[in-house]
Order: structure tokens, then C-alpha cells, then sequence
């Protein structure tokens, strides 16, 4: 599978429909859950990118999705109150996530090894486990500098990184989940030198807020031009990022279709909201095509993320799912 691996991290707008239907083809041979689901919807034989069925998200919470039921090398599990509402990833080659998202992050952000990377992350670390602390610990280690790393709680000595890495003209990016975010912001540092990451995500700390309101939040706070996001999760390999406008960018081997909300099975036009189905080619080993519970839209700029499905508005294939 070499060769094809390679061929995917080659992607571009001309040759990614082979390649998805060739991804296709190996996952539907070798990923037995995910035959299964197609045999289910008796689609085994997709011509384009659109008739290609979407595994829902949910079944990583409820099956092992593995390659050829291979031992796995890693299990990520997603961010969860209890076991049993957490996603499992089970990875099969740990090379293909840290290549997938290094690339990605170099293309947003440039080269790590140029950078300060603070990291503030609480819940990730306390649950243990995480693809996103998996992520960053990298990133942080190619920083090769003292500066860089993990603060949990402790927001005195994240400024005191922050401030030291400015004096020393380094480009400084601070990882934050959103309610440690806020947190920090209410001590109203000045942050305008760096690049702040927000990865989503309130667990149950504060109350909910919209992505634009909690983005004009931290830059009053912050003093930031604009607070950047990355739209990641623990069932993909690939990330996006978003800049100064909320649209998100994503990697070549990644593409975004918007499902009609009513029917799994249709698309929706530019600039109409649906849910978001993603296709990762880095997730070669598991299941690269996702039907997730995001609501979002698509334009020239890029995908913008509209918030999410409420349980009961979920509609789509639930075959298998009990």
C-alpha cells in the first residue's frame, strides 16, 4: 500500500475523485465494519465522490473499526463526561497521523521549529488518550526549544513563556481548549504577538458559546487581530484551520460535502447549510468517509462551521448502529 499512500499526500483537485474511489474500493475490502454498512445500503459500487456511503460518526462509539482486524498500534478516544460516550480510534500506522498532521499545520502555519508552541489543554490531558495532545506533544518537540509545552491550569507560567519567547523574536502559537481560553482571558493579557488556536469545546465548564462570539471575546481580551480554529476530531487523521475570516482551509487529501439535513443521500449547493461529510484520505487504515453530527457550509472561501445537529434533529442511516 505504499504506493498509494504516497499518491494520497500527492492529492490535488484532478486526480482526488480516483483516489477517494480507490480508497474506497481498499476500505470496502479490508475494513469489514465498513463493508458491512455498505452492503447494508447496497452501494458497494460507487462511480463518484457523491456515491460513496458515509460511515456515521457514531459507530466509532459503538464498533471497532479496524483494518483486515489487525492489532492496532494507538487507541485515541475522544473527550466524553463517562467510557462509554467516547469515540474510538484505533490506529493502525501511527507514521500516517503525525505525517498528515504536520504537513497540515507547516501549510497553516509554517514550520514549527521556527516557533514557540504553548499548549493549554486541561480536560485532553486529564482524560488521557488524546489525538489532539498526541498532536501538539509533537509539534512541541519539533520547537526544540525550552519555551514550548504543556500548562494545564497554570496561566502565570504559560505569560511568563509567552512574554520570554516575544523578547527573543519568536514566532509564539498558543493551543487553547475554548473554556481554558476564556479563563486566560480573564486576566486580559496581551497576546497580540501570537497566534491563538482555539480547538472548540466548552465541556461542560461554561456555557455554550457561537464560534464568532467567543472569537470577538478572546480578541477584545487578547488584543489579537483574530483568533484562529482548528477543526479536527478524534475519528480523523486531518485537521483544518481557519484564519482571520472563520473560513477553514483544508488539507489536499481532504474534502468537505454538505448533506441535505432531510436526506443523507443528496448535497446541498454553495452556501446552504447541511451536515458536514468529510472524506480523509490519511484515514486509510480506518474509515475515510465520515458523515459527522457538524453543521457547516461551503463557499470559494472554504467550509465555515454552523454549529451542530441537536440529537433529535439527526437524520441519516443509523443501519447497524444498535
Amino acid at each position: 500500500m505504499e504506493a498509494l499512500e504516497k499518491r494520497i499526500f500527492a492529492a490535488d483537485p484532478a486526480n482526488f475523485e480516483a483516489l477517494a474511489l480507490e480508497v474506497f474500493a481498499f476500505q470496502y475490502e479490508h475494513i469489514s465494519v465498513y463493508r458491512e454498512f455498505v452492503n447494508a445500503l447496497g452501494r458497494p459500487k460507487p462511480k463518484a465522490v457523491e456515491e460513496i456511503p458515509f460511515l456515521p460518526i457514531s459507530f466509532f462509539k459503538t464498533h471497532e473499526i479496524l483494518y483486515a482486524d489487525q492489532r492496532p498500534e494507538l487507541l485515541f478516544l475522544s473527550s466524553g463526561t463517562t467510557q462509554h460516550n467516547r469515540s474510538r480510534h484505533y490506529v493502525f500506522r501511527p507514521d500516517l497521523y503525525e505525517r498528515s498532521f504536520l504537513e497540515t499545520y507547516i501549510r497553516f502555519s509554517g514550520p514549527p521549529e521556527d516557533q514557540v508552541i504553548l499548549a493549554l489543554l486541561p480536560n485532553y490531558l486529564e482524560q488521557g488518550n488524546s489525538s489532539l495532545v498526541y498532536m501538539v506533544e509533537r509539534l512541541v518537540k519539533e520547537t526544540k526549544n525550552p519555551l514550548s509545552g504543556f500548562f494545564k491550569d497554570d496561566l502565570e507560567t504559560l505569560l511568563k513563556h509567552y512574554a520570554q519567547a516575544v523578547a527573543l523574536g519568536k514566532k509564539v502559537v498558543i493551543f487553547g481548549v475554548s473554556y481554558a481560553l476564556l479563563d486566560l482571558a480573564e486576566l486580559k493579557p496581551d497576546l497580540s504577538r501570537a497566534t491563538v488556536i482555539e480547538t472548540g469545546g466548552m465541556k461542560g465548564r461554561r456555557k455554550e458559546l457561537s464560534k464568532t462570539e467567543l472569537h470577538w471575546v478572546l480578541k477584545n481580551a487578547f488584543g489579537c487581530e483574530y483568533i484562529s480554529s482548528e477543526y479536527g476530531m478524534t475519528e480523523l487523521f486531518s485537521q483544518a484551520y481557519s484564519d482571520k475570516d472563520e473560513y477553514f482551509a483544508l488539507p489536499p487529501w481532504m474534502q468537505v460535502l454538505i448533506r441535505d439535513t432531510n436526506d443523507p443521500f443528496s448535497y446541498n449547493k454553495e452556501g446552504k447549510t447541511g451536515g458536514i461529510n468529510v472524506i480523509d484520505l490519511a484515514n486509510l487504515y480506518s474509515c475515510a468517509f465520515i458523515s459527522t453530527q457538524d453543521l457547516g457550509q461551503l463557499s470559494g472561501k472554504g467550509l465555515k462551521l454552523m454549529g451542530r445537529f441537536d440529537h433529535a434533529d439527526i437524520r441519516g442511516c443509523n443501519l447497524m448502529v444498535e
